[in-house]
């Protein structure tokens, strides 16, 4: 049931996934809903996958019938830190069930204060999800959702967290990359899917394709994009460029000749 459920997230073993579950996290939400709106015509474009809060699940289920689903399964505390301290439950697996997703997701941070905590939820759904054939994405990350010191982005850290999300028993692996050649250690030491976060919102395409295409070219088998798709101005174009790289092997000229020829059109 898992190979089932995977083949609708990932495509061919790849997978260019939309993350819009920023509303657990963040008030810079604008952009979200639209894209929401957006899934039929993104998903034509390429995109394969859709990470979602219960509300969004509800509310644009007929938007999502055609993608794959993940739920969001935690919340940040306090829900307006961009560190992202602490996460807390918020949804069930019943609940995930019961609204028809591939998947479910959670945060767990190695090294923090709260380590503890996030790791016994991590295994705790690890186990349901075993139970019920749900996929369970585990966005492990070192310290803190942000980067706030130089150990926090270190390859052997980012390594090290990956590697505890699966041993607690994901499925799949969403972290962040360093941008070197090292970046290659992390996705071996995984040993399972990785889906390389999209990080904060940037104007600069140009350097956005390159590390996406240096993401593929060390080995990760996709992307979960949030604010880099939903909050641009032209959240089609992103999609069709970043297929071309997750899906084709195109280099990042090329997805942002892809990108420009769609601002133009429009």
């Amino acid at each position: 049931m898992k190979t089932r459920r995977l083949s609708k997230l990932f495509r061919n073993g790849r997978s260019l996934t939309l993350a819009l579950d920023h509303h657990f996290f963040t008030d810079q939400t604008t952009g979200i809903d639209q894209a929401a709106k957006m899934i039929p015509a993104l998903h034509e474009a390429g995109l394969d996958a859709v990470l979602v809060t219960k509300g969004l699940a509800k509310m644009y289920a007929s938007e999502l019938k055609d993608v794959g689903v993940y739920l969001r399964v935690d919340i940040a505390t306090p829900i307006f830190s961009s560190t992202v301290p602490q996460v807390s439950p918020i949804a069930t697996v019943e609940e995930a069930l019961a609204l028809g997703v591939e998947g479910i997701v959670c945060m767990t941070f190695p090294g923090s204060e709260h380590e503890y905590e996030t790791h016994r939820l991590t295994s705790e759904l690890s186990e349901l999800a075993d139970r019920w054939n749900l996929v369970l994405l585990v966005e492990t990350l070192p310290y803190t959702n942000a980067v706030t010191s130089p150990e926090s982005n270190s390859v052997q850290a980012i390594a090290s967290a990956a590697r505890i999300g699966v041993e607690l028993g994901a499925d799949v692996i969403k972290t962040r990359l360093t941008g070197t050649k090292e970046d290659r250690q992390i996705i071996e030491k995984t040993k399972k899917p990785v889906l390389v976060l999209g990080g904060p919102r940037t104007t600069d395409k140009e350097s956005f394709f390159s590390f996406i295409e240096h993401s593929i070219q060390v080995g990760a088998k996709g992307v979960a994009i949030g604010r880099n798709i939903w909050g641009d101005e032209h959240p089609l174009g992103m999609v069709k460029a970043l297929k071309q790289i997750i899906h084709h092997g195109q280099s990042a000229k090329e997805a942002l000749n892809i990108y420009q020829r769609e601002v133009e059109s429009n």
